[in-house]
């Protein structure tokens, strides 16, 4: 961690920004504001590098699901932007829940309080025992099976809400098809896939 300072907020980011030889959009850092006097005050910003943005997600996590009275580990790997993060625990169907949804819900904790922390938004993926890995396995099985079928009748299909994770696997495993694109439609957690036939 570097510490930088400045009379704004953006001066203290231009000078990490320089001698990290990176855009200020891609600096990972916490902003921390002093006031000096009545109408007057000092900015500085700590400056963080990948590890510690790893690091600090994987004693959330093992903070978190320790207070739930669970002992587990924490492997993470990096892939392009995206960090992996793969939990073993002696209550794995526990953590995963029905359908996935507790898995889902520790994914959003870590994820919202990581950019929280950090400023900047992060691709965080939790998985336990490969159950993601085997559901996105699953889901573009069944992407390219539907996919064909809508070759076939030419009618759109609409898949149930799912998180935005799985809709990428679909996404994915129809992308080279021909005659079909897909599009995310609704808000929020009534965010679904459809895949349309198109000529």
């Amino acid at each position: 961690m570097e510490k930088y300072s400045g009379k704004t907020i953006e001066e203290a980011l231009e000078k990490a920004a320089e001698d990290y030889g990176v855009p200020v959009s891609q600096l990972i850092y916490k902003v921390n504001e002093k006031a000096t006097g009545l109408f007057s005050k000092k900015v500085s910003v700590e400056v963080y590098d990948y590890s510690e943005v790893v690091h600090y997600v994987e004693e959330y996590l093992l903070n978190l699901i320790d207070a739930l009275g669970i002992e587990s580990t924490v492997k993470t790997s990096l892939d392009d932007d995206i960090m992996r993060v793969v939990i073993d625990s002696t209550h794995n169907p526990i953590l995963i829940g029905k359908n996935g949804r507790t898995l889902q819900a520790l994914n959003e904790l870590v994820r919202l309080s990581t950019s929280n922390r950090f400023h900047k938004r992060f691709r965080i993926f939790l998985d336990i025992n490969g159950y993601k890995d085997n559901k996105y396995y699953r889901l573009e099985k069944l992407a390219r099976k539907t996919a064909k079928d809508v070759q076939r009748s030419k009618t759109t299909y609409t898949f149930d809400p799912m998180p935005s994770d799985e809709r990428r696997a679909i996404h994915n495993a129809c992308s080279n098809m021909q005659h079909i694109k897909t599009e995310s439609t609704g808000e929020g957690k009534e965010r679904k896939v459809q895949i349309i036939y198109v000529d």
